[in-house]
């Protein structure tokens, strides 16, 4: 059980978010990124790059100098600098998705929102450790939630339902590998849910 909770907290990485958020919308509502065909999938792997694997990058970096005693982080205090550069990464990507690479307005848009999640998850991070796992994913439902309401057909609500699972999954497995009090993991939660459901009726 341990072995599967860790599998699961890898393979829902909150810096997976934006990959996976992008390519859920892509392929079962690609009406509201608007992107074409012949760019999706160097979009894409430049979403990966950027909000991952340059993230990742940076805390492997700060491992091997003793900045962080751990990539797993799991006292608040380490959790600090790592952030912190990952939130400023974060800007810089949507800056220059909105100045230099204007695919999409409403992708635009959904990177504000991922955006928006990050520093929110900085600033509670420098008072109190939360969940930022329950916050990516349940940031995501929140993006998804409304958007079932304007898709004509139900395109969404498979995604979305698996979603829901998932979410459960992952708090689950955080909870089972005590990485989280049940208190972090729920603030983790009704955080990201309101961020996303705040960010899609402020923007869309």
């Amino acid at each position: 059980m341990k072995t599967a909770a860790k599998i699961i907290s890898v393979l829902f990485h909150p810096l997976l978010l934006p990959t996976y958020l992008v390519l859920v919308l892509h392929y079962f509502f690609p009406a509201m990124l608007s992107l074409k065909a012949e760019y999706s999938y160097t979009i894409i792997g430049l979403i990966f790059v950027f909000t991952f694997v340059l993230p990742s990058i940076n805390l492997v970096t700060l491992r091997y100098f003793g900045s962080i005693t751990s990539l797993t982080l799991e006292s608040r205090q380490q959790r600090v600098l790592p952030f912190t550069f990952i939130t400023l990464l974060y800007l810089l990507v949507t800056f220059l998705f909105y100045a230099k690479l204007p695919f999409s307005q409403n992708f635009n848009k959904l990177m504000v929102i991922i955006t928006a999640l990050v520093v929110v998850s900085l600033i509670i991070t420098l008072f109190y450790k939360v969940s930022v796992h329950s916050m990516a994913i349940s940031g995501g439902l929140g993006i998804m939630l409304p958007l079932n309401q304007v898709t004509e057909q139900d395109n969404l609500l498979l995604p979305t339902v698996g979603l829901i699972l998932i979410a459960g999954l992952v708090m689950s497995a955080r909870l089972f590998l005590n990485a989280h009090t049940p208190r972090e993991v729920m603030v983790g939660s009704v955080v990201g849910v309101s961020v996303g459901l705040i960010g899609m009726i402020l923007l869309f």
